[in-house]
Order: C-alpha cells, then sequence, then structure tokens
C-alpha cells in the first residue's frame, strides 16, 4: 500500500505515519506502531476506541494490518495534514482565515462533546493537541490518535490513571497535583482550552523569547487584557472579527480554570462558542498551579508525549509540570 514506505506523512509518539493507496484507489494513512510497544497496548486500545466512533469530526480508521510484532493502523488519508502546520508560522502552511479558524474550533468541540457524552461508553482522549486534529481537503477538522484514549461507563465521573498521560502543556493539573480535584473528562476540557488559545493567537502559549515576563505564558496576558477591556492588538483580527476573537480567548481562559470543577463541560463549551460573546461572563485569572506548591527549576522537554510507559514516576511528571509552565508564567 506505501510502495514501500515511500512518503512520510509525519511521526507520532508511537510511531511513523505514511501515505498508502488502497487497491480501490482512495488514498490512506498508515500508522506503523513502534515495535517497543510489543505488547499491543496502544494497538489494541485504537482500534477499541475508534471503533466505537462515528462522527464527522473523528477520523474514521479503515482497517488494521498484524504481522507478528509489526502493527498497522489504516486512517482516511487527510491532505491538508495536521492543525500544528496552519497555525504557527511554516514555510508550506496555508494561511487560515479566522473564520476558518472558529469553524475548526467547533468542530473539535463538538468532536470531544461526542466522545464524552455521545456514545455507549465515556472515551476520554487524554492527548488534544494541534497536532492531532487532522484536516480534510474542505479543512473539516478530525480528531485522531487514540492512542492514550480510555474507555470508562457512562455514569463514571471520576477516572482511575496508574500514570500521567498527555503532552506537557496541554495536561491537565489535577494529573499531578491530586488535591485540586480528581481525574475526569474535564481533563480534555483543559487540553482543548490549551488548544483553542493557542488558534485563537496563532501562536504557542509558552513563547520563549517574549521580551516581558507577562507575555512568557500568553493566556495570563490575554485574561490581563480582557480583563482591562484593552484591544488584543493581534495580526489578522480585524474589527469585525474581534467578538469572535474574544469570545474563543474567554471560552479558553474557561477551560483551562486549574479546579476541575470550575471548568464548563464540552456541551457547554459548544454552547459558548455558538453563542454570542455578550452571554459569556468573564472567567478568573487562570492558576498555573496550587498555590501551596514550592517551586523547582528543573530542566524538562515542553514538547514530550507521555504515557504510562514513558517515565519512570510521578515525581518527575510533577516536576516537569512545575517548571514547564512556571517557567514560563507572569512574575
Amino acid at each position: 500500500m506505501t510502495k514501500g514506505f515511500e512518503e512520510k506523512l509525519g511521526q507520532g509518539g508511537f510511531g511513523m505515519v505514511y501515505k498508502g493507496k488502497l487497491r480501490s484507489g482512495p488514498f490512506v494513512a498508515i500508522k506503523m506502531l513502534n515495535k517497543s510497544k510489543a505488547n499491543g497496548q496502544e494497538f489494541i486500545s485504537e482500534i477499541a476506541t475508534i471503533g466505537r466512533i462515528h462522527h464527522a469530526n473523528v477520523v474514521r480508521l479503515i482497517g488494521f494490518c498484524v504481522e507478528a510484532s509489526k502493527r498497522a493502523l489504516v486512517y482516511e488519508f487527510m491532505p491538508n495534514g495536521s492543525l500544528d502546520r496552519h497555525i504557527f508560522s511554516k514555510e508550506d502552511s496555508i494561511s487560515l482565515s479566522y473564520e476558518q479558524i472558529y469553524e475548526i474550533s467547533l468542530g473539535v468541540a463538538r468532536a470531544i462533546a461526542y466522545l464524552h457524552q455521545g456514545c455507549d461508553v465515556q472515551i476520554l482522549h487524554f492527548d488534544i493537541k494541534p497536532h492531532n486534529i487532522l484536516l480534510d481537503e474542505n479543512f473539516t477538522p478530525k480528531v485522531s490518535d487514540f492512542g492514550l484514549a480510555k474507555l470508562y461507563p457512562i455514569d463514571k465521573s471520576i477516572v482511575t490513571l496508574t500514570a500521567a498521560r498527555g503532552t506537557i502543556g496541554y495536561m491537565a493539573p489535577e494529573l499531578f497535583y491530586h488535591n485540586i480535584g480528581g481525574v475526569s473528562y474535564k481533563a480534555d476540557v483543559y487540553s482543548f482550552g490549551m488548544l483553542l488559545m493557542e488558534m485563537a493567537s496563532r501562536r504557542k502559549n509558552l513563547n520563549k523569547e517574549a521580551e516581558h515576563s507577562s507575555e512568557l505564558f500568553f493566556p495570563l496576558w490575554i485574561h490581563d487584557q480582557l480583563s482591562r477591556e484593552n484591544e488584543l492588538g493581534m495580526e489578522d483580527i480585524t474589527e469585525e472579527k474581534n467578538d469572535k476573537a474574544k469570545k474563543m480567548f474567554v471560552v479558553a481562559l474557561w477551560c483551562i480554570q486549574l479546579k476541575p470543577s470550575d471548568r464548563p463541560s464540552m456541551n457547554k463549551v459548544v454552547e459558548m462558542l455558538e453563542g454570542e460573546i455578550e452571554g459569556i461572563d468573564m472567567p478568573p485569572k487562570p492558576s498555573l498551579y496550587p498555590d501551596e506548591m514550592i517551586q523547582e527549576d528543573i530542566t524538562t522537554n515542553s514538547d514530550q508525549t507521555l504515557s504510562d510507559d514513558s517515565i519512570g514516576s510521578t515525581s518527575y511528571l510533577e516536576e516537569s509540570y512545575v517548571h514547564t509552565l512556571y517557567k514560563y508564567s507572569a512574575s
């Protein structure tokens, strides 16, 4: 199907993705899982999860291949690649209009709401980020990569995890700090909020090159500007688009509240995005960590994806999270 793995589409935490073609004609994306995942947990998880999903904004699993320790997942091909190519400045990116960005955010929100409450089970993704949002030929968004997903009964509000999972920078704080609330679907809400903030601003939430400490962690700067009713002063946002941009920022700020109980459900997020900005209250300023946390300066990689078997201890995760977010927070 891939003609000897001729064309590489990308690389994720669990393996390479290649372009292929079925005998019947359609192009496909083939995800080859790393041999290190020999126990097949991610493979089985992804098939079991995505096999239950039928939604316009979730990538479609066409089939899978198994040969000895080699495992491959065959997905529908998404010609416009991942969202990160289009919201962060890159040479080969296609510039998206603000209306397109808004529609993409709405499609992603609807998909996550469906995962949480639209299936016969509750599906928690645990790795919502720009890299895992794929775009078809019409720039319709599709949530992808269910290797870290977990399935739970619909009526189970708090779930049990043996270790934190996800990508630093998008991971909910309750995955590290158990005293602020249990792990639930609100972890995905937090990740979506960080994603939405980056979509609305077309920039990373963490900016190492910022001249002023107040701009290092972008959500705090945005909250300050909105609270003072200042103009956002961002490129490509004209006056008529300003309300839509503000709405996306305000919804994002609600989603990234420190305590899970303070965040809305994804159904409420969809409702807010579809509504008018005047109907949404300004959220409290987001906190990055519990007040009693002792800050430590630990070197870490802010782009690292973590799963149950990718790290040695929970303390490493806590130190990584504190370092990554506290280092770039407002002074």
